[in-house]
């Protein structure tokens, strides 16, 4: 029997399934946060193993004799960054002497899309803090649209909401444009009650920008004009994103998976969103398939697959 360990690891908490060959969960853990550029890497490496470690204690299975292991994780997106997570992994089992060679690190977006598909084409759109949209073709090509972060993009995300209703506060502050509900929801919550207060708090204080997004839908759900306006461009570039991954997948139709609070929650966005994309012709929006740790374990194992061939 070949054994998988699949890591989805998170920044506030690591979750990880050991699975046998036909996917079957045989023990399950959760540990500390795993983003390696945010966290030190050698604790990230530690904490890895001993979540690897734990469950395969709890499934009678010795962490030697799992055939693959994968982790996806937020930071891992740049080869050369996965390599690192990578090296200190394989680095600090050596030295507690635990024999683990076949271990693997992905972006936590990648085995997202595996898991949501069972490892067959589809797409998801990740709309939360930031934005971007991956998805897998019938050949299993990896297609990217967006993700160019936020000074560049994150079209769609909590950031690019909050930062649209920030800068209409500031114009209406100057009055370059009508008054706006969010200036006194940002006034109750944040004490920003005008220009040189919003400018301090941007550019010295490191305002959070993304959390203004949940007041500017509420505002919008109030029948705030602006604010709705803001919402509507906002769901037009995730509407763009969809059309240009459709193009790119090319099946006769385009299976999303969504992720990120933005626009799976029950709020106006994303009822706008949804709305949307079902004027979109071959698209519908689907529930994910598999949770992203057993899209990992699903990855663990193809990789074995090959190296065995």
């Amino acid at each position: 029997m070949n054994y998988f360990i699949g890591i989805d690891g998170g920044g506030t908490k690591t979750k990880a399934s050991l699975v046998n060959e036909n996917l079957n969960i045989i023990a399950e853990g959760v540990g500390s946060p795993s983003n390696f550029l945010v966290f030190d890497i050698n604790e990230i490496a530690n904490s890895i193993l001993e979540l690897a470690s734990n469950i395969c204690t709890s499934g009678n299975v010795e962490l030697s004799k799992v055939n693959s292991i994968l982790i996806g994780t937020a930071g891992a997106g740049r080869e050369e960054d996965a390599e690192r997570l990578r090296s200190a992994v394989i680095s600090s089992a050596k030295k507690k002497n635990i024999a683990i060679t076949n271990f693997h690190v992905e972006s936590d977006a990648r085995i997202a899309l595996e898991g949501a598909f069972a490892g067959k084409p589809g797409s998801i759109l990740i709309a939360g803090t930031g934005s971007i949209m991956f998805g897998k073709d019938a050949d299993k090509n990896i297609h990217r649209v967006g993700g160019f972060g936020r000074i560049l993009g994150d079209e769609g995300s909590g950031f690019h909401i909050g930062r649209a209703g920030l800068s209409a506060i500031a114009k209406s502050f100057d009055g370059r444009n009508a008054t706006t509900l969010l200036t006194e929801l940002v006034k109750e919550k944040f004490n920003i009650s005008d220009s040189t207060q919003l400018i301090n708090e941007i550019y010295k204080n490191s305002f959070d920008i993304p959390q203004v997004a949940p007041l500017v839908i509420e505002a919008a759900t109030k029948d705030d004009e602006i604010c709705k306006k803001i919402l509507n461009t906002e769901v037009g570039e995730l509407v763009q994103h969809i059309n240009a991954m459709k193009e790119k997948i090319n099946e006769d139709v385009l299976s999303i998976s969504l992720i990120g609070g933005t626009i799976t929650t029950d709020n106006y966005y994303a009822n706008l969103f949804r709305a949307k994309v079902k004027e979109i012709t071959d698209v519908k929006i689907v529930d994910a398939e598999l949770p992203p740790e057993i899209g990992a374990a699903l990855m663990a194992k193809n990789i074995f697959a090959k190296q065995s061939v």
